[in-house]
């Protein structure tokens, strides 16, 4: 009986290495991408990037033909990214960076690359800090990666206050502000909160040219306007008719907490205390301490 034989390999640096020295080269390339607002031209292999990944297989098989190579217009990934999707798909290795690995992982989703989008997440959750954690949000939300985002809330609830300043912030859909607002772990004072919310729901309303209480109505319930004492209420009320934001039947919810000097059992949670709530003097009526 012939001996079945034995693999045997070789260094695997060199070729790499080897492999590496292709991406992004002209020589022997047969496809060119035009990538990313700035139209960057990148060069690549056909037969290599097939075989490594079934959306450029698909994309490649009906956008090209046989003879000069068209460019195949990619104009939503930036070229950074792109490039590092390539050195993946090349060597299997890629270099990540804090400042675009938002980037590389979005793309690493679009384009179906399982082990890429892994090896993003492991790299991300080691950089999250302040500057960050919101844009991360942003994308576990937007791409459904549950322990993603649960590791983003949990950040912002520890470091809530300078989570609350970054421009990430403000530029967070209403669904990724959603979970944070419902969160009783935030370690920030409602008055902060709603100052935050005001100004997110300020910059949503420049972007889409729309009211800031049409832009703020998906996630202004959240807010929990019985812990704020009478005065900060009468001013946020009187803020609120210079510039709509709360709904009215809202505050009045607030007014009637502080009427009968008890919680209202139909508020539910909206009544109870987050972790970096201030005390005051109304919260022992409420009878919703945190927990």
């Amino acid at each position: 009986m012939e001996n079945p034989g034995l693999v045997v390999h070789g260094q695997t640096s060199s070729f790499s290495t080897a492999l590496r020295s292709l991406v992004n080269n002209p020589q022997y390339s047969d496809v060119c991408f035009v990538v990313g607002q700035e139209r960057q031209e990148v060069f690549a292999h056909r037969c290599l990037l097939a075989c490594r990944c079934n959306f450029f297989q698909r994309l490649l098989g009906t956008e090209l033909g046989p003879g000069v190579p068209s460019p195949v217009v990619l104009s939503t990934v930036p070229a950074e990214a792109f490039l590092a999707v390539l050195e993946f798909l090349y060597t299997n290795s890629v270099k990540l960076h804090r400042h675009s690995v938002l980037e590389v992982l979005t793309a690493a989703v679009e384009y179906g690359l399982e082990e890429l989008r892994e090896l993003c997440l492991e790299f991300v959750v080691k950089v999250l800090d302040v500057e960050l954690v919101c844009e991360a949000l942003q994308v576990a939300v937007t791409f459904g990666l549950g322990p993603l985002q649960e590791r983003c809330i949990a950040f912002i609830e520890a470091h809530s206050q300078e989570a609350l300043r970054t421009r990430g912030f403000l530029e967070l859909s209403a669904a990724a502000l959603l979970p944070l607002l419902r969160s009783e772990k935030l370690c920030v004072d409602e008055v902060e909160l709603v100052r935050a919310a005001r100004s997110w729901a300020r910059v949503g309303a420049a972007v889409l040219e729309r009211p800031v209480a049409e832009v703020a109505a998906p996630v202004v319930r959240e807010l929990r306007l019985a812990l704020l004492a009478p005065a900060e209420l009468s001013a946020l009320e009187e803020q609120n008719r210079r510039e709509p934001f709360i709904p009215v039947e809202q505050i009045v919810e607030a007014w009637k907490c502080h009427a009968l000097r008890r919680g209202d059992a139909a508020l539910g949670a909206l009544c109870r205390r987050r972790r970096g709530t201030l005390p005051r003097e109304h919260h022992r009526f409420l009878d919703l301490p945190f927990k």
